[in-house]
């Protein structure tokens, strides 16, 4: 899609070379009735930098959509996982896990004073039925 918009945007900005030579040119043998023509060519170079940023705007609006659903998506996997983790916890360690929270100290895993947790697999990522 990038590679459609950089040869638009050549063809454009080949465009917008010549109105603005024209322009030049008819500024340098103005006369009155040129006036209007010059008013004409003016508009039209702003309607071309016009459709240059509402493309660029459409392009970056749809990027960001994009980044929105995948960061959502992942959003909704770690609250999974978070729950699952929840429920195969113990209650002191629930409990353990709370105080760290409250004091804001690192989670004793990370300090080095406890083995780490077991991996677990989600069993939304599991490809089977569970035995």
């Amino acid at each position: 899609m990038r590679e459609t918009f950089f040869q638009v945007q050549g063809r454009d900005e080949m465009a917008m070379e010549l109105l603005f030579w024209e322009l030049e040119q008819h500024l340098k043998s103005s006369s009155g009735a040129s006036v209007v023509a010059i008013d004409n060519k003016i508009e039209q170079a702003m309607d071309l930098v016009k459709s240059h940023l509402m493309y660029a705007v459409r392009e970056e609006v749809e990027v960001l959509k994009e980044q929105i659903k995948e960061l959502v998506e992942r959003n909704s996997q770690l609250e999974q996982e978070n729950n699952l983790l929840k429920n195969l916890a113990s209650p002191e360690q629930l409990a353990q896990f709370q105080a760290q929270v409250q004091s804001g100290s690192p989670p004793a895993s990370i300090q080095g004073s406890q083995q780490p947790a077991p991996s677990v697999q989600l069993a939304s990522q599991t490809s089977g039925p569970s035995a």
